[in-house]
């Protein structure tokens, strides 16, 4: 026992000499040539000493300067010491292709270790790209103290590609596996690379591309199907509006369009106004949802008592007569705010990417979006099955006279039913600022996809608008890879016209004195 405790204290404090000496050494080469400098980088990469990681910054971001064999960093001092170094006559260290290509695994081995996930993924995938045999040791201990799930699929798929290109052929094997249960181009390209190398392997490499291929398939219709939603759930916001101006009332409101334009601007506002209130600014989107269904529904108010109640039974002049409204609004807002687009900022909880199992990644404000169309939806519903003013509102669009024989003020209801419309594009606004810009054109690129969903899905049915609206947008991102943006558009618009003569009164017809009349 007596002998033993004096070995232990000297390799305690021999390793760490060791390690400082591995630095000490390797650190002139990076004065030296080319080759030197390859050397020496890798020798640093793998030592694992945290002084290395500064120093091959400096070198990559050609801030590094040598004098002499003296190594010297941006901030002038020697990186050996860590003292002033004489700087006169200093001259940037110069690095080539292969010094970069072995800056990219070293850097990657270095910051393996950081403390912050972002720097540990972005190691792991310089480490995936510079493909080492070298990178499998520091690999299998990363990922075995990772606790990220995102940043350890990263190490784990730069572990396989370091694996892939070991002498061992039974560590190859290992990496083939790995890969071949990745759900990610970057794994395959590097199978069909690995396969001309490897003539022995080629059946096993061949079986990992086609399980790769299998949930690559998967996952882009996965991907297409949540774009589809996601441009399904933006129509559902800016047709539930016109479904009870147009399917409920039989008014051709050309001017719906500015109205969710209005909800947007009004979005803006709001966000403006809480800038001078920290505590509020991250409630400022929240806010913005009945601010924007009070403005625009103001605005639809003041339209139907001055102008669409004469107009009642006369289609054409209120498409005019709306479709003039329509323009002066958006001038006006000119006028307010200017030509050019508002930016507003999204709230932190709507920010960033979710990855979902199977590498389906999906953008946030896209999915609170889908959210927030179908609690719209729902309340939507909601309002008009079991309030006292759905009631109403039911009774004078399925028999105007017998509702006002029954004492309804049915004017005081066509009011209130086109402000409802109207406060729903406003709100439709506010989820739009979110996804698009904000400006005077806005709800002009909605208001035809608009009118095509209400008539696809039903005029007058709510359920229907919903189904129209997704099937739309899931058959418009299904089209869209195969024909480009402008001729899925064409061709969904096609198909509508060519369902509408099959259909005229759409997927769910309403029935009774309502259709018949």
């Amino acid at each position: 026992m007596t002998r033993i405790l004096p070995l232990l204290l000297v390799l305690l404090f021999a390793l760490p000499a060791a390690a400082q000496d591995a630095f000490l050494d390797a650190l002139p080469g990076l004065a030296g040539g080319f080759g030197t400098q390859a050397e020496a980088v890798e020798r640093l990469g793998a030592g694992g000493d945290a002084r290395a990681l500064p120093v091959l910054r400096a070198l990559s971001d050609s801030t590094l300067r040598k004098n002499g064999s003296t190594v010297i960093l941006p901030d002038g001092t020697d990186a050996a010491t860590g003292r002033p170094a004489d700087t006169a006559g200093a001259e940037t260290v110069r690095i080539n292709n292969r010094v970069r290509s072995a800056l990219r695994g070293a850097l990657g081995r270095l910051q393996l270790v950081s403390a912050h996930a972002d720097e540990r993924y972005a190691a792991a995938d310089s480490v995936f790209r510079s493909r080492s045999a070298d990178n499998v040791a520091p690999l299998e201990a990363a990922i075995a103290r990772e606790s990220v799930p995102r940043v350890k699929e990263r190490q784990q798929l730069a572990l396989a590609a370091s694996r892939l290109v070991a002498a061992d052929a039974a560590v190859k094997r290992q990496g083939i596996a790995t890969l071949g249960e990745a759900s990610s181009e970057d794994a395959r390209a590097l199978l069909l690379e690995a396969r001309a190398a490897n003539p022995d392997m080629t059946a096993e490499i061949d079986r990992a591309v086609a399980s790769i291929d299998s949930r690559l398939t998967f996952k882009r219709a996965a991907e297409t199907l949540f774009q589809g939603l996601s441009l399904g759930s933006v129509l559902l916001l800016a047709a539930l509006g016109l479904a009870i101006t147009f399917g409920v009332m039989g008014v051709i409101n050309m001017a719906h369009g500015e109205f969710v334009m209005l909800g947007a601007y009004t979005t803006f506002v709001v966000q403006e106004a809480c800038r001078g209130i920290p505590w509020l600014l991250p409630w400022s989107l929240p806010l913005s949802v009945p601010a924007a269904f009070l403005v625009a529904g103001l605005a639809g108010t003041a339209l139907e008592r001055g102008l669409i109640r004469h107009l009642y039974g006369r289609p054409l002049e209120t498409l005019l007569m709306t479709f003039g409204v329509g323009m002066i609004l958006q001038q006006a807002v000119r006028l307010a705010f200017g030509a050019q687009n508002r930016e507003v900022l999204s709230p932190a909880w709507m920010q960033g990417i979710l990855s979902l199992p199977g590498g389906i990644n999906i953008t946030q404000n896209r999915l609170w979006v889908i959210v927030f169309s179908l609690l719209v939806l729902g309340l939507t519903l909601a309002a008009i099955r079991l309030t006292r003013f759905g009631l109403e509102m039911r009774a004078v669009v399925q028999n105007r006279r017998t509702a006002a024989t029954m004492g309804i003020r049915t004017g005081r209801v066509d009011a209130l039913t086109f402000a409802f419309g109207s406060g729903l594009a406003g709100m439709a606004g506010v989820a739009l600022s979110q996804i698009d810009n904000v400006s005077p054109n806005l709800g002009t690129g909605y208001i035809i996809d608009s009118f095509m969903v209400v008539v696809f899905g039903g005029v007058g049915s709510l359920i229907g608008t919903l189904v129209g609206a997704m099937g739309l947008g899931v058959l418009n991102k299904v089209i869209e890879p195969w024909a480009g943006a402008v001729l899925a558009k064409v061709a969904v618009l096609v198909i509508i016209m060519l369902f509408i003569q099959r259909r005229p009164r759409g997927l769910f017809a309403l029935k009774g004195r309502a259709a018949e009349a």
